[in-house]
Formats: C-alpha cells, sequence, structure tokens
C-alpha cells in the first residue's frame, strides 16, 4: 500500500509504504487505508500548514467510479465497498474521486509522464497480468462498464492456454512477467527462475531464453497490433516489470510490431517513465480534477490514491 502527498507541479511531497494487511480479511484492509489516509492528512497539516483538499484512490478489480464502489476485488476479497463515502467521511467530507490501478497510472504516464503531450496513447503494464489504460484528450476512457483496456484478454492463441477468465489463448498467458516467468522456469529447469532472469540470460545469449522472450514478444506483438488497429494511439507505452528489460524487450517488439502492421501508423512505443509512482501520481491528478484543475493543467496540492494489489493512498 501506497500513499503520498502530491504538490501542485506533480511532484511528490511525502511518500509512504505500508503492508496491506488482507491476511487479516478484506475490513482490515478498508480499516487500514482509512487510517492511513488519516495519517497523511495529519502530517499534511503538520508539514504544510493545512489539509488535503481533495483525495484520489486507485484500487484494482472492478470500479464504479460514477458511485465511488469498489465493486470486486479478488485479490483483496473486496465486494460493494463504498470507498469514496468512507474515505469522504473519514477526512472530514472532502471530495474523493476513485480510480482503477491501471488507468489511473495511465493517466498519470498520459498526462506529466511518458505520453506527456499527445492526444491520444494507450498505456500497457506487463506485470502478473496485462492490462491497459486508452488515453483521450488528457483523460482515460473507462467504457460504459468500466472495462475498457483489457487488452490482456484478448485471444492472440486460439486454443491456446486457458486463462482464468473462461478464454483460452488470452495475450497475458503469453506476454505478462509472469507467463514469462513461468515459461523460463519449465525451459532452464530452475523453478525459481523469473522474467528478469530470462531477460539476463537473452542478454547472453542463452537459445532457450531467446526462443522464450521471442515468444512473448510475438505474442505481445499480436496483441499490441488488434489494439493500435481498434484505437490508432499516437505513443504506446510500455511499463511494468517486464518493461525493465530495456531495450532487451523494446527493440524486438518495435520490430515485431512494425513487421505486422499494414495501412495502420505505427505508434511512437516507449518504456514508461514514472515507475510505481504512476499511481500515487494519477490519483493526485483524479483529486486535481474534482477541484477543477483540469486535463491540461499539473496536478496539484492533495491526494489520497489506494492502488493495485498492495493499495495506494495519495493525498
Amino acid at each position: 500500500m501506497k500513499a503520498a502527498l502530491a504538490g501542485p507541479g506533480g511532484e511528490l511531497l511525502h511518500q509512504a509504504r505500508r503492508a496491506t494487511g488482507r491476511d487479516r480479511g478484506p475490513e482490515a484492509v478498508v480499516a487500514g487505508i482509512l487510517d492511513f489516509a488519516a495519517e497523511l492528512r495529519a502530517h499534511g497539516v503538520d508539514r504544510f500548514g493545512e489539509p488535503a483538499r481533495a483525495a484520489g484512490v486507485a484500487v484494482p478489480g472492478i470500479i464504479d467510479e460514477e458511485h465511488g464502489t469498489a465493486v470486486y476485488a479478488a485479490n483483496l476479497g473486496w465486494r460493494d465497498v463504498p470507498l469514496r463515502a468512507l474515505l469522504g467521511e473519514r477526512l472530514g467530507s472532502i471530495p474523493v474521486a476513485l480510480g482503477h490501478d491501471v488507468r489511473t497510472g495511465g493517466l498519470a504516464e498520459g498526462r506529466i509522464g511518458a505520453g506527456r503531450g499527445a492526444d491520444r496513447f494507450l498505456f500497457v503494464p506487463l506485470g502478473t497480468g496485462i492490462a491497459g489504460a486508452i488515453g483521450i484528450d488528457g483523460r482515460v476512457e473507462s467504457g460504459a462498464h468500466g472495462f475498457a483496456g483489457e487488452i490482456g484478454h484478448v485471444v492472440v492463441r486460439p486454443g491456446g492456454i486457458p486463462c482464468p477468465c473462461g478464454q483460452r489463448g488470452c495475450l497475458e498467458r503469453f506476454a505478462s512477467a509472469s507467463a514469462v516467468s513461468q515459461a523460463w522456469a519449465e525451459a532452464c529447469g530452475d523453478p525459481d527462475a523469473d522474467a528478469a532472469d530470462c531477460a539476463k540470460a537473452v542478454e547472453s545469449g542463452d537459445a532457450r531464453a531467446v526462443r522464450v522472450w521471442q515468444d512473448a514478444v510475438d505474442a505481445l506483438a499480436d496483441g499490441l497490433v488488434t489494439a493500435l488497429t481498434l484505437l490508432d494511439p499516437r505513443v504506446l507505452i510500455i511499463g511494468g516489470g517486464l518493461a525493465e528489460a530495456g531495450e532487451t524487450l523494446f527493440t524486438p517488439l518495435r520490430d515485431a510490431v512494425r513487421r505486422r502492421v499494414t495501412f495502420q501508423k505505427l505508434p511512437e512505443i516507449v518504456p514508461a517513465a514514472l515507475g510505481d509512482t504512476a499511481g500515487c501520481l494519477g490519483a493526485g491528478l483524479l483529486a486535481w480534477d474534482l477541484l477543477g484543475a483540469g486535463p491540461a493543467t499539473a496536478p496539484a496540492p492533495t491526494t489520497l490514491p489506494t492502488t493495485a494489489t498492495p493499495p495506494e493512498v495519495t493525498t
């Protein structure tokens, strides 16, 4: 769980982390978030002489942004948690924005990170799974039902590996960091090997690693070309753990995407710039939007996001 105080220029004035505490149950996670938020508010008063003016919260799972409810989060055990109302009450009735973790991180990358200045972008983090954030004119599209951007469940290998979503051959079963870790562990015979180890082996010329890596890159390119055909983004931002491999990923990925496009315009393919601060910064942007800052302005004083498998909080 991450928390931060965000300043008017997008700077993080104060950051803190703590365990989610999900082993103690879903109610304990909510209580921990509320306590963390209250501590952050108190720190703002002590350090800067004023409390947070608004809060932004980013959480995983299914989110009802309009009503401020965390509808479902499997990893946290949540169902229909009125998180916006609970935080607003705990923080003295300030306005609170609730967002999806990936879309919130994508908002920050689009406005003040790798996609800054782009009118259309697609943010795709490659982590345990794969999701996406569709950026349009400084905002991120949620979709009619809150599911926009789920590129990880585009089928790229029909009839392939079963996915927990119920389909077979989904992109995230082949090109996520966890998928590469599993494939490399099987290929090298070391159950503890992960995607970072695979990237190092690729750099050293290991033929087995090169095959595993190229299979993932090809699957990813297939999924991304489907996305860019539908969305026509100006910038394609790749983040998450797999992107930490740098050009070991980006050089073959750019080549693979280039080989697949025909009539489509090839977007600029760039690494994410904000790392694990994207969630806090994006939650800050959501909060400042509530105060009328708007998509063209940099984030201002205070926010409180709760993001990801460990939540995040920013104020």
